[in-house]
This record gives structure tokens, C-alpha cells and sequence, in this order.
């Protein structure tokens, strides 16, 4: 297994493109590998407060550290047709070469609803995605292209500003049908934090496509988004994740929701126990660190995480110290 990275996610939803700017740069000084950007038209729900356009963002991540960096995740099926993603994803790699990825997703009606159109089910917001992707592979080559499928057309056309490799495409994928496709057609794999038991079956699957396309799973980046809620008392750290992230605590899909005002009403009914097995809230490292350990041990090579309290500067600087170092590949 390759070395664990640790990188951090940059919550767009939360804070300002300076505040992200300024917390990647600390985040990098104190140990962090690199950055997963929120793509969010909306933040969840108002009191988050942001949510700044990820390319633009993207770009001065990459001016201001040295990591990698990408989308976690775009969506290029409804807001932005598949053609504009490429576009956005190739001139990013082309301006810092060998630092970035484009990670994708079948898209939530938080922000993609914006547009107007009908909002499909998730089956058919999956083959979008698939479909997206083979848009982007074919612009990604240089050459002159062409589609004409279930979902987008392009008309013979080009990108005409390519980096010397084109950036490697993870997709989004916390499903059976979903993470098996990953594993064949893209990459690596991008998923959310979950029980370990969860976990083992979407890697499971992932290797399962992977070698059905004749890769070695093993090799292949395999990134988790973790939420989690740390701050310096653990009454802080609850009210943090209560006020700030409660969608951690909804059990339920997310992706039919259109406004954040929906989601605060649905916050009203979120309890500390809601988020059992689905979020760890501690004012303690070390439990942050045995549950960061376990999704290592799980498979996981790249970890971004992501602490839901505006507490930033004091939990990059505790992590930095008191985490980071103790987790073995």
C-alpha cells in the first residue's frame, strides 16, 4: 500500500475564497497533503453562508500551495455540460502540471436544480455521469471530436488548450452498480465517510470493475471525504456539528433536495444521536485518529478531512500535531 496522505477539505460552503485560501496555506504548514474543493452552488443549509464558484477557487489553491487539488466533486451533466467540465479540468492541469485531479459526481438538486430542467431519478443521473465522462475522455485525447448520445451532443470540436497529460478522472461512487463501474472506467475512487462494513463492500466492488478492466485495485487512488467535529470541549464540538453540518446527522439521500431552507427545516428534527456511526464528534485527537486509522487499514491511500466548526486555525494546528503524525500506512 502506498504511503497515506492527508490532505483537507476545502468547505466552499462555508467559507469565503480568502478564508479558503488563507486555511489551505496553514493547513499545508502544519502537515495537510492537499485540498478537495466543494462544488456548491448552495451551501446545505443558510448558516454555512457560502458557496463560491470551485474552478475560480481551484485556481488560487493552486497559487497559494503546493499539493494536489481538485474537485470533490463536480457535477458535468447539468449546470456545466461534460464539454465546459474538460475545458475547466484541462486548463487547471495545464497551468499546474501533475498536481490536479477532476473528480466527479451524478449531480444533488441543491445545485443543480438551478437550471430548470426536469430532475431525473438517480438511475439516469448515473448514466449522465457515465456518459459525461466518455465526453471528457474524448476531448481530453486533443483530437478533433464528436458525439451524439443518450444525453449531450458535441459537435466536431476540440480543446485547444491541453496540458502534457491530461488530469486523472475519480468519480463519486458510494453505490453497488456505481462503484463497480468506477473501478472499470475511471481512475480511482472518490466516496464519503461510512462504517467500515460500508466501506469494504464499495472497495470491494471498485476492485471487482477495476480488475474486470484488466487494473491492479491495489494501485489505484482511492480518496475519502471525512466530516467530522472536533473543538476544544466536546459540548463545542457538538453544538459545532449541530449548528454548522446537521445534514451529517440526516439519514436519509440528500440528492431530491433543492434549497437550503428545506434542509434547515429538516435540521429542526436532527438529534446528537442522529449522527452515530456516521460522524465522529469528539473533543479528543486520539479518537479522531483511531477512526482516521481504520479507514486506512480499510484501503484508503488519500484522506481529506474535513472539520465542520468554523474552529479552522485551532483544528488544522491540533490535527497537525497530535494526528497527522501517528497514522501508519
Amino acid at each position: 500500500m502506498t504511503e497515506v496522505q492527508i490532505g483537507l477539505a476545502a468547505a466552499l460552503e462555508q467559507f469565503s475564497p480568502r478564508e479558503s485560501i488563507r486555511l489551505a496555506t496553514l493547513a499545508e504548514q502544519h502537515g495537510f497533503s492537499g485540498q478537495m474543493a466543494a462544488d456548491h452552488f448552495q451551501p446545505w443549509v443558510p448558516q454555512q453562508g457560502e458557496a463560491s464558484f470551485v474552478w475560480s477557487v481551484l485556481a488560487s489553491l493552486a497559487e497559494n500551495t503546493t499539493g494536489d487539488l481538485g474537485p470533490g466533486v463536480t457535477c458535468p451533466s447539468f449546470r456545466l455540460h461534460p464539454s465546459m467540465v474538460a475545458q475547466a479540468a484541462a486548463t487547471l492541469e495545464a497551468t499546474y502540471p501533475g498536481r490536479t485531479w477532476l473528480g466527479i459526481g451524478s449531480g444533488e438538486a441543491l445545485n443543480e436544480h438551478i437550471i430548470g430542467g426536469y430532475w431525473p431519478e438517480a438511475p439516469e443521473r448515473v448514466r449522465r455521469m457515465f456518459e459525461a465522462l466518455e465526453v471528457i475522455r474524448k476531448l481530453f485525447t486533443g483530437k478533433d471530436v464528436k458525439h451524439s448520445g443518450e444525453f449531450f451532443k458535441l459537435h466536431t470540436t476540440r480543446l485547444w488548450t491541453l496540458p502534457d497529460e491530461p488530469p486523472p478522472i475519480y468519480i463519486a461512487s458510494a453505490g453497488p452498480y456505481t462503484s463497480r463501474k468506477t473501478g472499470e472506467l475511471a481512475d480511482g475512487l472518490i466516496t464519503p465517510g461510512a462504517s467500515i462494513e460500508k466501506l469494504a463492500g464499495i472497495l470491494d466492488n471498485f476492485g471487482t470493475g477495476a480488475r474486470k478492466a484488466g487494473k491492479d485495485p491495489d494501485s489505484m487512488p482511492k480518496l475519502l471525504q471525512v466530516h467530522l467535529s472536533w473543538a476544544e470541549d466536546d459540548e463545542t464540538a457538538w453544538a459545532n456539528a449541530l449548528d454548522q453540518w446537521p445534514n451529517g446527522g440526516m439519514k436519509f439521500p440528500k440528492a431530491d433536495i433543492r434549497s437550503p431552507f428545506d434542509f434547515a427545516q429538516m435540521a429542526k428534527l436532527v438529534r446528537r444521536e442522529d449522527f452515530e456511526g456516521r460522524m465522529v464528534v469528539s473533543s479528543d485527537p486520539d479518537v479522531h485518529r483511531a477512526a482516521l486509522q481504520k479507514y486506512v487499514d480499510a484501503g484508503f491511500n488519500r484522506i481529506y478531512i474535513h472539520n465542520v466548526g468554523r474552529n479552522q486555525d485551532a483544528f488544522i494546528e491540533t490535527f497537525g500535531r497530535d494526528v497527522l503524525p501517528k497514522l501508519t500506512a
